[in-house]
């Protein structure tokens, strides 16, 4: 448990590590958001009505609501697979979950281009079929998807494990079928770290770079997601466009942020009444 410092050292620590954050986490928040009003409020809404900048957010936000349900419907499902049941694979399936963790965004937004490119047997036979897939929205939601799949397996297969399958299993016993114990059981246990799950993956989904800048094509009005404009705006040396656009990321990084805090603080306050209820009945 933690406990107030008691020394000069202790203070010291903290001091550094509150400078430290000033420095590489805040300050840079409050220079985005200076730089965005710098030339004045009239410009930034400017900015914000161009029409290129808001096909980014379109399409930041159109990816974004595709990864997330895609996402979610794959870690439930996988964290399911692996924590219920022992068969010969797990192990090596436990590992190419965290592939996209290992692989560079850049790597992974090659091998999509490798597989669904023109070049490629299954790219010709897309084209073939009047199916555009790279330098689309559809090659950049594939890839963020890619990047962004291990985010709820792995926040939900260390809880599912710990919570193991006796209260599934009684459930079954009683009649229950295998959707009713899920639902009834399985959801109720796992919904806060499942939203914590969706909350992360939004958030990397959202914010993207790597992969989505070797897939897009990077055609104005069409598939700029808003960190490829952000980039573009820059090499135009429109400065305080550049900082709207990141400005408008950092803000969705912040909501994010607030959820999350949200979300643990209920946790932990449901966990402390629990608590309180446990001793109660114990007295």
């Amino acid at each position: 448990m933690a406990q107030p410092p008691r020394n000069p050292l202790a203070w010291l620590l903290i001091a550094l590590a509150m400078t430290l954050v000033v420095l590489l986490l805040v300050l840079p928040l409050v220079l985005i958001f200076s730089k965005a009003f710098g030339a004045g409020l009239d410009v930034l809404l400017a900015n914000l009505v161009d029409s290129d900048m808001q096909s980014a957010i379109r399409l930041t936000l159109w990816v974004a609501a595709i990864t997330v349900p895609v996402n979610l419907v794959f870690g439930v499902a996988l964290a399911w697979c692996v924590t219920r049941y022992d068969f010969r694979g797990r192990s090596l399936l436990l590992t190419v979950i965290d592939l996209p963790f290992a692989m560079s965004p850049v790597v992974a937004g090659l091998c999509y281009l490798v597989t669904y490119g023109i070049t490629s047997p299954l790219g010709q036979w897309l084209s073939a079929h009047d199916i555009q897939v790279m330098f689309s929205p559809i090659g950049i939601t594939l890839v963020t998807i890619f990047v962004t799949c291990p985010y709820v397996a792995r926040i939900l297969i260390p809880l599912m494990e710990s919570q193991g399958s006796d209260e599934e299993q009684a459930a079954l016993t009683l009649g229950a079928g295998g959707w009713q114990a899920f639902w009834h059981v399985t959801l109720p246990n796992i919904k806060w770290a499942l939203l914590y799950g969706v909350v992360i993956t939004n958030a990397r989904a959202v914010g993207e770079f790597g992969a989505v800048s070797v897939v897009s094509g990077a055609v104005r009005g069409q598939t700029l997601t808003l960190p490829l404009h952000v980039e573009l705006l820059h090499m135009d040396y429109n400065t305080v466009g550049a900082f709207t656009a990141a400005g408008l990321l950092a803000c969705m990084a912040l909501l994010t942020l607030v959820i999350k805090t949200l979300m643990e603080w209920h946790q932990q306050r449901s966990q402390r009444l629990a608590a309180a209820s446990s001793d109660g009945d114990t007295a």
